[in-house]
């Protein structure tokens, strides 16, 4: 309740400070629409914003689902078989390295115009944070309670699934809440390159066509859609780690 009544607080500053920015610099609506303009937007086009919308967001929660489950497999694969590991992981900084907004417009020649590439994009985009977070917390697993472990008669595996996986959560619930913003991202970004459908082809479409309150009103909707993924991660994350809550 605390939460939501700052957030209340934060929004209703925002819109005080943007509608006297109107009025002292009295901009033309196309540079900065006043708040009113954006909010008769809601009130035009509600299923055309609706359907975008849920486009948009089936987009985010894929990609975030397949980026953090990837993440995961492969943080759990590189401490699993340190062999293996030594060979992936260069290759997965060297990806991470590499600026994967270039690779949008190659997506929408592989995958097409449709959910597919926006769903790729994302899951790229979520994948390197959550494995880098993961993998980083198992590599810094206490080595007295390695060496612990080590004097008993635990196999690695046992290892690896009763003492370095549950010490390595942290850093898993660091790496899905360092991801979660990032996922509309990735699916607006895709929707930036080609779509037919979702927020970013409103903005697009509204753009080209100096319907600034449009851009402002999809923009509000991907905020919103931002903070409350956020939010569900940070209400989530805990439950890896009730220990920690004690501590």
């Amino acid at each position: 309740m605390r939460v939501t009544l700052a957030a209340l607080r934060i929004a209703a500053t925002l819109v005080i400070a943007w509608q006297a920015l109107i009025w002292m610099a009295r901009p033309p609506a196309y540079i900065l629409p006043p708040p009113l303009e954006v909010a008769a937007v809601f009130l035009r086009q509600p299923s055309f914003l609706l359907t975008n919308s849920l486009t948009t967001l089936w987009e985010i929660l894929a990609g975030f689902a397949l980026g953090a489950s990837l993440g995961i497999g492969t943080a759990i694969t590189i401490a699993a078989v340190p062999r293996l590991g030594r060979l992936v992981w260069p290759l997965v900084l060297v990806l991470q390295a590499f600026p994967v907004f270039v690779l949008a417009p190659v997506l929408v020649l592989w995958f097409g115009f449709g959910l597919a590439s926006k769903v790729v994009m994302t899951t790229i985009i979520i994948f390197f944070p959550v494995a880098s977070a993961f993998a980083d917390g198992l590599r810094r697993t206490d080595p007295d309670l390695l060496d612990a472990t080590a004097l008993t008669t635990a196999t690695h595996w046992q290892t690896l699934v009763h003492v370095r996986l549950p010490l390595a959560l942290p850093g898993l619930a660091s790496g899905l809440k360092v991801a979660a913003p990032l996922a509309p991202l990735g699916a607006v970004v895709g929707e930036w390159v080609g779509a037919s459908a979702g927020l970013g082809f409103v903005m697009v479409q509204a753009n080209a066509r100096m319907q600034t309150e449009t851009m402002f009103a999809a923009m509000l909707i991907l905020a919103a859609m931002t903070l409350a993924l956020r939010g569900i991660v940070d209400r989530l994350t805990p439950c890896l780690t009730p220990w920690a809550q004690n501590t």
